[in-house]
This record gives C-alpha cells, structure tokens and sequence, in this order.
C-alpha cells in the first residue's frame, strides 16, 4: 500500500526542536509523549497531537517539550495517501489536524496507541486502521499510480512527455489528474523525489559536486537552487539537519 512506520522515544532534559527536511511522502505523527509535541510549518500553523504533513510542506518544525519524548511517524507515498486521506490538493504543502481528516476516528486511534504495551502493537493499531481508511477511500487513477512509480524507480529523471505517451494521455490530461489526485504537478514531483535522494546522498558525506552529478542536476548550481526552494538553507546546512542524521537508521527500506 505504500507505507512505513517508525517510533521515536527519548527522555530529553530540554526541548526538542528539528527541523524536518521535505521527502516525497505524506507523512502523519501521533504524539504519544508526556509533554505536547507541536508542528510548525513555514507559514506560522501549528498543530499537535495527531497531525497529517502533505507533500513538500514549507520548513517544518517539529517541537516537544523537555520530559519523555514520544512519537509515531507515518509515512504515506502520496498514492495511499490519496485513498487514505483525501482531499490531496488540500494537503499539499501544508500541515493539519488529522482530525479534521478522519474526525473521531484519530481521536480513538490514539487512544489505543497511548494504551498500547509496545511498539508492534502500535503499528498493528495504525495498520488496521489505515487498512480500513484505505478500503473505504477512493484509489487514484492507475495512470496516476504507474507515473508515480516510474518517478520513484528513476529518482525524478524521467521526462513527463515521455511518462504520458506511456500512459497513453495527453501531457494536459496528465498533468490535470496527476495534480488533481497527488497534490503537485508531475513536475514538481520529480523535482521532489531528486532532491530527496540528493539531500541523502549530502547526509551521507558525499561533496555536494559529486551529488549534483550522481542526481541528475547539470551542475553544482542547479543543485544549490534546488535544495534553497525546498528547504531555505544551504546543501551545508541540509547535510547536517538531524532529521536526516537519523533518516537511514530509522527508515531503513527507503529506496
């Protein structure tokens, strides 16, 4: 279906403060700490608790007060998230209150995950309830689904002329439902997934000329563009966010 789990817990003596680089998910956080755990996104919004984060969101900042630190993370490809969430422009770049999305239903998800024993419980929890969102949802197009793969497998190099010839659409067609059901126009979407293995490949320790090469960028600069839109800080500065620094360990089947 699309999707990956992962908890964190920590007892920090101070706040948690950082900064979460763009990835081309979808991605949810059920706070299941003792203090609350806020999201801010680039323009100001706040949410915590049970919040949905769409795709390319601008600079957001996750934030939990000192005491034990607790969360559930959700990643969606934003083909799963079109059935499991809906409203796929509307949560493009932005950042929610999952209630908003599935009303009482994430209030008892997350009562059943504070009450939850252990990790694989907690996954179990969001599973089936995920399972059962996506069963009643409405799936995108199977030439939304089969463009958005070919993305991924080709990490953002693949043309969109040549993906709606594929298809067999016109490049209007595609880019009006490709828009319509993931949220961002194919294009952006390509963009997306090339800096998300880029800004890995710069978590890594690779210089950031050998990035822009082994991405599919025409040069050091293009890259540099590139990682300021979607991040507004340097490929230094992307290189050391600690959001990144745990990336591998905790999501250790990316692509």
């Amino acid at each position: 279906m699309g999707v990956t789990m992962a908890g964190f817990s920590d007892r920090a003596n101070s706040l948690v403060d950082v900064e979460v680089v763009p990835h081309p998910t979808v991605m949810m956080v059920f706070d299941l700490g003792d203090g609350a755990m806020v999201l801010e996104d680039g323009n100001g919004q706040k949410q915590q608790g049970r919040v949905v984060a769409g795709l390319a969101p601008k600079r957001v900042r996750g934030q939990g007060q000192a005491g034990s630190f607790t969360c559930l993370q959700v990643r969606l490809s934003p083909v799963a998230a079109h059935a499991v969430l809906g409203a796929a422009t509307e949560l493009s770049g932005a950042v929610l209150d999952l209630d908003d999305l599935w009303g009482a239903d994430a209030v008892r998800t997350q009562e059943r995950l504070r009450a939850a024993k252990s990790w694989d419980d907690r996954f179990t929890i969001v599973e089936v309830a995920l399972a059962r969102r996506h069963d009643a949802g409405r799936g995108v197009d199977p030439e939304v689904a089969f463009c958005w793969g070919r993305m991924t497998a080709s990490r953002g190099r693949t043309r969109v002329e040549r993906l709606a010839a594929e298809v067999g659409w016109s490049r209007k067609r595609l880019w009006s439902r490709f828009g319509s059901q993931i949220g961002i126009t194919p294009k952006r979407a390509a963009q997306l997934i090339r800096f998300d293995y880029a800004a890995h490949r710069l978590a890594a320790g690779h210089t950031a000329a050998r990035v822009a090469a082994d991405s599919g960028y025409a040069d050091q600069s293009h890259l540099h563009r590139d990682v300021i839109t979607f991040t507004g800080v340097t490929p230094a500065a992307v290189a050391s966010a600690p959001f990144l620094a745990v990336d591998d360990v905790a999501w250790p089947a990316r692509p």
